[in-house]
């Protein structure tokens, strides 16, 4: 067995199936420390959407031969979570509430709203995704409950209307985060259940972020937050990136095209845009990928202020070390060198890789510590939501594990 499958199997599996799963009332409990101390049981709709559909990852990575465990276990626990969603999450209006209690019941924020974020909504469409795929049955009703908030939350997105908690997007901007999350959620949603609506999402966040022009991804730009007027270009809400999602994206953009006749992307692109993301975002001075970047220059982001919750936000934690930028990055450079036969890229996936097992796994094998400072020491604050993300590491880590470990079965039809 490989380093990385025994440390898959041994300290990311098996720490979530004997902490974080809840296998009586449905989901997964996230709400740790850093350190791994559970501090609520309380449910957000963001994590329990990731976590049935990397149970549904885990359960068709050992019907292929490549994961050990016991599959149905995982299918059952993707199952149950998605029905935890379908029958709590979900309000009448088809979007979600961003947090719920143990038992599936609506918590309402400090200002008495439930729906708070199109990503909760999309994450749980995600869940459902994965759920209806792992499952013999492919419940017709997680699909069409799936399909009805996925198609919403596309609306909400182009019309700038979705609330996006924690990451507040200012008026007169657009976030590489919507197009980003609907191209991998709504690809998802077309594995499970391939229609015209899914398709048209795909392709439309296909061309909102490469399709040219006024676009965030090109030979030339790379935007994070893209300014609807030239005259807040020099903001610090334009200049600064996240090298992070530049990289998951790439990966995303891969396997959607991969599944697709109508979406390719140039491999000269892959790797100008993948090594930009990694020359722009390394840490010169302790290793390792910073959160935020300047666009420009690298390093601490800069520009003009507008006083949005988001530039705190950035300002605080720039220079932040986080699993899941070093999760994605690893598995987004083996992928890319693999696929684009790039030395340069080869170069890179050996030093992230070295960082990032030198610096995140627990030494005690409780999964990773999650939230570094910029010199790899524990940091005990919340720089998202405050959970320990149940996805990131899993997911990077099952699909480079699939990447370099061939199948020994065949897959099971479902």
């Amino acid at each position: 067995m490989s380093l990385l499958r025994a440390h898959l199997e041994k300290d990311v599996l098996e720490w979530w199936s004997s902490e974080g799963a809840d296998d009586d009332l449905g989901g997964v409990h996230t709400c740790f420390s850093n350190r791994g101390e559970l501090l609520s049981r309380e449910k957000y709709t963001w994590s329990q959407g990731r976590w049935a559909w990397t149970c549904a990852l885990v359960a068709e990575e050992i019907d292929l031969g490549r994961v050990s465990g016991d599959s149905s276990l995982w299918r059952e626990r993707s199952a149950r979570t998605a029905a935890f969603l379908a029958d709590h999450a979900f309000l009448p209006d088809g979007r979600t509430s961003f947090r719920l209690d143990d038992h599936g019941r609506h918590l309402a924020d400090e200002n008495g709203e439930y729906a708070t974020s199109v990503f909760a909504d999309l994450f749980a469409v995600l869940g459902l995704a994965g759920a209806a795929r792992a499952s013999a049955a492919n419940p017709r009703a997680w699909i069409d409950q799936a399909t009805r908030t996925l198609e919403q939350a596309a609306v909400s997105i182009r019309r700038r209307t979705a609330k996006s908690e924690p990451y507040p997007v200012p008026t007169g901007f657009r976030d590489l985060a919507g197009p980003m999350t609907l191209l991998h959620v709504a690809g998802e949603l077309e594995r499970a259940a391939p229609n015209e609506s899914t398709r048209r999402i795909i392709d439309q966040a296909h061309h909102d972020l490469l399709g040219g022009g006024d676009t965030f991804l090109g030979a030339d730009h790379w935007w994070e937050f893209l300014p609807d007027q030239p005259s807040t270009g020099d903001t610090l809400l334009a200049r600064h990136v996240t090298p992070g999602h530049l990289l998951e994206l790439l990966w995303m953009l891969v396997h959607v095209s991969d599944r697709s006749d109508r979406i390719t992307v140039p491999d000269a692109l892959l790797t100008s845009l993948a090594l930009r993301a990694l020359e722009t975002g390394w840490d010169q001075q302790e290793g390792g990928l910073l959160r935020y970047t300047d666009r420009e220059d690298g390093g601490r982001p800069v520009g003009r202020l507008l006083e949005t919750p988001y530039e705190a936000l950035v300002q605080r934690t720039w220079d932040t070390k986080l699993w899941w930028v070093h999760a994605e990055a690893v598995y987004a450079t083996s992928l890319l060198a693999q696929r684009t036969a790039s030395p340069e890229l080869a170069s890179w996936a050996r030093r992230v890789r070295e960082y990032t097992f030198a610096t995140f796994p627990d030494p005690d094998g409780r999964e990773w510590i999650q939230i570094k400072t910029r010199d790899g020491q524990p940091l005990d604050d919340v720089v998202a939501l405050p959970v320990k993300d149940p996805m990131h590491i899993a997911r990077s880590l099952l699909l480079l594990n699939a990447l370099e470990t061939p199948r020994t079965t065949e897959e099971t039809p479902r």
